[in-house]
């Protein structure tokens, strides 16, 4: 696909959507907005429906007749945001991409900073939040406490306070796309890859309309990704509990020695007994849970299953975005409004 008739480096934004029909008639006026402020560079929308139960899609598709810069990928079912995103990545063919959810929580205007700083030479410009209001305390709580947790444990530095808010450039998006893992942590996996890279603070705006996608089941599931695909650090963790517990239960045998030979006490013990017994088996099934979490992520991967199964495309052209380096994504439909 040709940037523009005049040859203008082609901006691609990212946007994931689920159930955000309450939103989403905002968020495309405030992205038309951001378009039509937006000089030197020519703009495509890729829109990924992630499933949605509601008339997201209905409204997304009403809206690339009226707007030739819209793409949209419709998913078959829900595969995640981290996977919407993904998919996004894959198709666009901007000389620099942009993420941003589709709640307006992250302000299109900071685009402009980004797009600044991408033309002094960076390819990776993230937003880090310095406020995030309308969030609960416990929220910000645990947000904060895992992204230091997460940058403690993890292999690789990843920045503290941010989201998947950022400018990427077509160097960072290529590399990106020949990464196959199925556990996604796009902002971990940003970080691994390196490049010159620079954060841009921003105040986080509360949501528009909706509720958030990300249930406390969610948070979790999303922690664990994050700190199991760039650390093993917790399976050396369960090694060094397996050690403190084989001290314990050492001084354990030792005392139950001196009671049976210098003592008469020697029968009793039966609490010490059962103590030592669920502390042993309470650690090693912490243990045997850590390992099988990286287990199971090693079955996910040799299964080879596409990431994503795409229903329908729209607004690209042939029909379907570029070839993808790694596993094909499925596309079991093809829209007829596609030229």
């Amino acid at each position: 696909m040709e940037n523009s008739a005049v040859n203008k480096p082609l901006l691609s934004i990212v946007i994931p959507c689920y159930n955000e029909e309450e939103v989403l008639s905002e968020t495309l006026f405030q992205l038309d907005r951001f378009c039509e402020q937006l000089s030197g560079l020519a703009v495509e929308l890729v829109f990924i429906d992630d499933g949605s139960k509601d008339k997201t899609r209905d409204i997304l598709k009403n809206y690339a007749i009226q707007n030739d810069r819209v793409r949209i990928i419709g998913f078959s079912r829900n595969f995640g945001h981290q996977i919407a995103v993904t998919a996004g990545i894959d198709a666009a063919n901007g000389d620099a991409v942009v993420l941003i959810d589709a709640d307006l929580q992250d302000p299109p205007e900071v685009i402009h900073q980004m797009i600044e700083k991408w033309r002094e030479g960076y390819d990776v410009v993230y937003g880090t939040r310095t406020e995030r209001p309308g969030e609960s305390a416990f929220k910000l709580t645990t947000a904060r406490g895992f992204y230091r947790l997460l940058n403690r444990v993890s292999d690789v530095p990843i920045p503290l306070d941010t989201g998947d808010f950022r400018l990427m450039s077509r160097a960072v998006v290529d590399t990106l796309r020949a990464m196959p893992e199925q556990a996604r942590f796009v902002r971990g996996m940003v970080s691994w890859i390196g490049f010159k890279q620079i954060s841009i603070p921003y105040k986080r705006a509360e949501r528009f309309a909706g509720e958030s996608k990300y249930p406390l089941r969610k948070m979790i599931r999303f922690a664990v990704d994050g700190i199991l695909s760039f650390s093993t650090k917790p399976l050396q963790f369960s090694v060094g509990i397996g050690l403190v517990s084989a001290c314990i239960a050492l001084v354990g045998i030792v005392y139950a020695i001196m009671l049976r030979l210098l003592t008469n006490y020697w029968v009793e013990g039966w609490t010490a007994l059962m103590i030592a017994i669920l502390f042993i088996g309470g650690v090693q099934l912490i243990c045997v849970g850590v390992l099988g979490e990286y287990v199971g992520r090693i079955y996910n991967e040799i299964k080879g299953r596409p990431l994503y199964v795409v229903q329908e495309y729209i607004g690209f052209e042939q029909n379907k975005p570029p070839y993808f380096t790694r596993s094909p994504v499925v596309n079991i439909k093809k829209n007829e409004e596609n030229n």
